[in-house]
């Protein structure tokens, strides 16, 4: 009796994981950036905008794995971006059902929501060629990776620009804001920090691992 390879498919727990750290959107695929730096300001503004495009990003490919084989090629990405901006309307009225002042705050890029590059890459490459299970599980990866880069980034911002962190104050009255932080050559300013460390550490990890190798 012979033996044979079984293919297994994606493992469910890679596809959790990638988004939050291999592949993270904002660190290591640098997607999304109007939202990265437009409402970064404070951490507040990053995990409303995180939450609310993670729910879109989920809903969105669970949808879209659902009705892959329903759907003509040739509408596919039409298809895909009404079933995007439905959910885009329905997180634009809680949002503004929830609190106007961040709504507000958010303005515009709750809208924006729709072409964000994420949500619509993951329905192209992964929801409409995988199942509803995993298709959820890499959208969720995916949307808790953004917004913790958007956490990142608000939350620093805030810090270093107004002495306070969602909103309560950290350093008393007598902190000297940097208020260019809470502008939006803070937001680069920010990024860039972050991209640095990322790259750092991933200079590191692949050094060690070749030094693994060699040692092997």
């Amino acid at each position: 009796m012979t033996s044979a390879t079984i293919d297994q498919g994606p493992n469910p727990t890679d596809e959790f994981v990638k988004g939050l750290w291999k592949q993270n959107p904002v660190f290591v695929q640098v997607l999304g950036m109007c939202p990265v730096l437009a409402v970064t300001n404070t951490g507040l503004n990053a995990l409303a905008m995180g939450l609310a495009t993670l729910f879109v990003l989920l809903m969105s490919s669970t949808v879209v794995s659902l009705i892959r084989n329903l759907v003509p090629k040739q509408v596919r990405i039409v298809t895909y971006i009404l079933v995007i901006a439905t959910f885009v309307t329905v997180v634009d009225y809680l949002i503004q059902a929830i609190s106007v002042d961040l709504h507000k705050a958010l303005g515009a890029f709750i809208s924006l929501i729709v072409v964000n590059c994420l949500i619509l890459g993951r329905a192209e490459a992964f929801a409409s060629k995988n199942t509803p299970a995993l298709a959820a599980l890499d959208a969720l990866g995916m949307g808790l990776g953004f917004t913790l880069g958007l956490l990142c980034l608000g939350s620093v911002r805030e810090v270093v620009g107004m002495g306070s962190l969602f909103g309560v104050s950290l350093f008393g009255a007598h902190y000297q804001q940097w208020v260019v932080m809470i502008l939006p050559p803070g937001g680069f300013f920010t990024l860039a920090a972050w991209l640095l460390i990322f790259n750092h550490r991933k200079q590191k990890q692949a050094a060690a691992a070749v030094a693994a190798e060699e040692a092997a």
